[in-house]
């Protein structure tokens, strides 16, 4: 899909802040990007002589090696940092550990962190690029970003689509970032879980709420699955896994009741038998590993436009 729109920002922090036409941009830039992970030798020159910063705050997995390999992909040099292993454990605050590594030089810092608005705080300090690898409840917009575009992908289109989004709503970034972007590009969104998990006037972000789940899934064309996060669980308000999984697990029987070609995705890490079956999370509407895949291209894409962004703000002001 052609796009006019030139990126201009030097940041992604989250997806409430960007306008449709921004979001399909991303959405059109990593189309381009994926075919490069099918060849034999999976780099392009984009980022060349650029430096990437994966700062952690908080154990990952899946995202801090997507983001890994996204940047090597196109050419960076990639430096890992966990908190656990850095200055944050002698006491140094996050705006002088970014202010430290912006003094290397580096150009993007990919930072996670386990406080809302840190993202946005850091970015607000540094020079260099900063996304959003994930802040506390508030935002995880490539994350949201590699949903939408596996669904685009398997469905062709977003505007129209009816998609649920089913589990811990309340303390899900992931959930969040979902809804701006869905909404934005079209999707009419619904959120499922039990009473206690569904934020308080969550219906203003345009979505709308049930605590059926055969309900959320009959009309559905895509269920997004998210993980019940237990470590957050600090009241003892989360049903048990057990009641949890008979009354909103996705099983097999669930999903013969809803569309045939119904699209199961999950952000991952998986509770097998919390949240989703065994079943069908390794069945023929699972996308789950697709999502994994897309995340590179995506992730590509974010990382090639906000690089891009910097260095035409840069020349600007040295006009």
């Amino acid at each position: 899909m052609e796009n006019a729109l030139v990126w201009k920002r030097k940041d992604l922090l989250g997806l409430e802040e960007l306008s449709r036409q921004e979001l399909e941009l991303i959405l059109s830039t990593a189309e381009s990007f994926k075919e490069v992970s099918t060849r034999e030798i999976k780099k392009v020159p984009a980022l060349r002589g650029k430096t990437v910063v994966n700062l952690f705050y908080e154990p990952s997995t899946r995202t801090r090696v997507s983001f890994e390999v996204a940047a090597k992909r196109l050419s960076a040099d990639v430096i890992n940092i966990a908190s656990e292993t850095s200055s944050v454990r002698k006491g140094e605050t996050l705006i002088d550990t970014g202010k430290n590594i912006e003094a290397l030089k580096v150009d993007i810092i990919v930072v996670r962190h386990n406080y809302s608005g840190a993202a946005v705080m850091l970015a607000r300090n540094l020079r260099a690029s900063v996304v959003n690898a994930g802040d506390g409840w508030h935002e995880h917009p490539t994350q949201a970003l590699l949903d939408i575009f596996t669904l685009k992908e398997k469905l062709g289109k977003i505007d129209g689509l009816k998609v649920s989004i089913v589990g811990d709503i309340a303390h899900s970034r992931v959930a969040r970032s979902n809804i701006w972007g869905l909404t934005k590009l079209g999707a009419k969104v619904t959120v499922c879980a039990p009473k206690m998990l569904i934020p308080p006037a969550i219906e203003e972000m345009g979505v709308a709420v049930t605590h059926d789940i055969d309900e959320a899934l009959r009309h559905a064309d895509a269920v997004n699955v998210l993980r019940m996060q237990f470590e957050r669980d600090e009241q003892s308000a989360f049903p048990q896994q057990l009641e949890y999984f008979k009354n909103f697990g996705i099983t097999r029987e669930r999903l013969e009741k809803a569309k045939k070609n119904i699209i199961v995705m999950h952000p991952g890490p998986i509770n097998r038998g919390v949240e989703i079956s065994s079943e069908v999370a390794d069945g023929i509407n699972s996308v789950i590993l697709e999502q994994v895949t897309n995340g590179i291209a995506v992730r590509m894409s974010v990382l090639f436009l906000v690089a891009q962004a910097n260095d035409n703000i840069k020349n600007e002001n040295t006009d």
